[in-house]
């Protein structure tokens, strides 16, 4: 058996706005393949946690490490794949096509025009097969789904050969109809890819038949484990302040 390598080590992070402090004192880990998702009331802080892993705000205290290697070190920025909340919902008014988005993520990757066109082209190619957006090439990106768009942007986030995708409410925008095939879309990649990810979500039982580990927060981390384990009435007490008993349908999480 291959020993597990870890991919985000976070530990006693805290973060605070001003005088209002938004994450205390958290710490967790995860391997390298992992599934992840992470729940919590609206202002427990999950969009501040994804954009602290990011390096997009640094903490006042605490340390992070991403594949082993301090946050504050790491250079390699084309590993880490953000797609942000709203993303897809944006009013994209300038013509800008699939094919040029997704390229955009070989940007960091770029060494000579030549390898652009070479290398870059192949990666931009297999990004879309994995995506299943290849008859989308030539579109506008005003012209998408919302569902459509989340997928060119993770396509961009994988041509850019991201070992980790953090994907905050990926669902927001997408119909009821187009969420299960994307949803099966996020497992094909963990699975195939062995691609990292994690996923924010305000939709607990969808989330919880999704991921391997969830992650319980509000502003500090309530639980770590798998979803069957944490989703206990004492830890949505702790959530959300009161007596809430989670019900989770159809199959067990994978």
């Amino acid at each position: 058996m291959s020993k597990s390598v870890t991919c985000i080590s976070v530990r006693n992070v805290s973060f605070s706005y001003g005088d209002e402090e938004v994450l205390q004192d958290i710490s967790f880990s995860l391997d390298q393949g992992e599934y992840a998702g992470i729940i919590g009331p609206n202002g427990s802080g999950k969009s501040t946690l994804v954009k602290v892993l990011t390096g997009l705000l640094t903490p006042q205290k605490g340390e992070i490490e991403l594949f082993g290697e301090s946050i504050k070190k790491f250079s390699d920025r084309h590993a880490i794949g953000y797609v942000p909340q709203r993303l897809s919902q944006m009013d994209l008014k300038f013509p800008v096509t699939v094919n040029e988005v997704i390229a955009s993520g070989r940007v960091t990757q770029q060494k000579t025009v030549r390898h652009f066109q070479k290398e870059n082209s192949r990666a931009v190619e297999e990004a879309m097969d994995v995506c299943d957006i290849g008859p989308l090439r030539s579109r506008l990106m005003e012209e998408l789904s919302g569902g459509q768009r989340q997928r060119v942007f993770i396509s961009r986030a994988l041509a850019g050969e991201s070992k980790l995708l953090i994907l905050d409410e990926p669902s927001v925008g997408i119909d009821i109809n187009s969420q299960e095939l994307f949803y099966n879309f996020l497992r094909h990649v963990n699975d195939t890819l062995g691609i990292t990810i994690i996923l924010v979500s305000h939709d607990i039982d969808v989330i919880a038949h999704e991921v391997k580990t969830l992650l319980c927060l509000n502003k500090t981390l309530i639980c770590h484990g798998k979803p069957q384990t944490v989703l206990s009435e004492k830890n949505f007490k702790q959530m959300y302040g009161r007596n809430l008993k989670a019900i989770l349908h159809g199959h067990e999480p994978h």
